[in-house]
């Protein structure tokens, strides 16, 4: 029973890999006979898997072209378990961060115009949750910014139509892109500032943003420093995560 069970399971991977190749992602999509002809399986049996799967959600099938995507759940699953590994990396970095600067640290995410914050560690080695699940707007927050790093012109102007000041939000972004943090200053809040460093990935890409945010007249003089340290901590946990530093291309040296 075991042995069938995995080699289904194995089928199933067989079928996931095909429609995460280039060749699917390219067409946006697979149908069932080229997705048999990849795995090198009858037809009929491929369509009986794939129905399987996509009555689970891990794959969907777009009723006007018949091709089949990998699914919502999956990615789901996937991001989820990203954001976990995310965290782990980032906690013991953020309590030594917190430890030094004596202000509070956050770990950041981009959704969609909005950055959520997934874990704040207070100066005396312990959670705060005020923070914890709640959204601000990115182009107003140094921690926002710094999730911007790898967007384009063109990008912005997807993510934020109508935005009265766009050409203002990407050369912030491109300061803070060569100076290797964002920093703000009671720009989001009044009485509040802080400044935020990138976590990337093995690949280099921004998944993160680690920020200190304080009252203004503890932080304003030193957020220079206060951004230099940060650097140093979401360096560490970049490393963390596969990430080995080194100057992205078409970056000063």
């Amino acid at each position: 029973m075991a042995r069938a069970i995995g080699f289904g399971l194995r089928r199933d991977l067989d079928l996931l890999e095909a429609l995460a190749s280039p060749e699917a992602q390219r067409a946006d999509g697979l149908g069932v006979v080229r997705l048999a002809e990849l795995v090198g399986r009858e037809k009929s049996q491929v369509s009986r898997a794939l129905k399987a799967l996509a009555e689970e959600g891990v794959v969907d099938r777009d009723p006007d072209t018949l091709r089949y995507r990998m699914g919502r759940r999956l990615f789901s699953l996937v991001a989820r378990s990203a954001e976990d590994r995310l965290v782990r990396a980032a906690e013991p970095v953020m309590h030594s961060l917190s430890a030094d600067l004596e202000e509070t640290s956050h770990l950041c995410v981009l959704r969609d115009r909005e950055v959520l914050t997934l874990l704040s560690v207070s100066g005396h080695s312990f959670r705060v949750h005020e923070w914890e699940g709640r959204g601000v707007p990115a182009d107003r927050t140094s921690a926002g910014r710094v999730l911007l790093f790898d967007a384009t012109p063109d990008e912005l102007y997807v993510r934020f139509p109508g935005h009265a000041s766009l050409p203002v939000l990407w050369a912030t972004i491109r300061q803070a892109r060569e100076d290797g943090f964002a920093s703000v200053a009671e720009e989001f809040e009044p009485g509040l500032s802080g400044v935020s460093a990138p976590v990337r990935d093995y690949r280099g890409r921004v998944v993160a943003a680690l920020n200190i945010s304080a009252p203004h007249d503890r932080i304003g003089d030193h957020l220079a420093a206060a951004g230099h340290r940060t650097v140093e901590a979401a360096g560490a946990v970049s490393a963390h995560l596969g990430w080995e530093v080194r100057p992205l291309p078409g970056w000063p040296t």
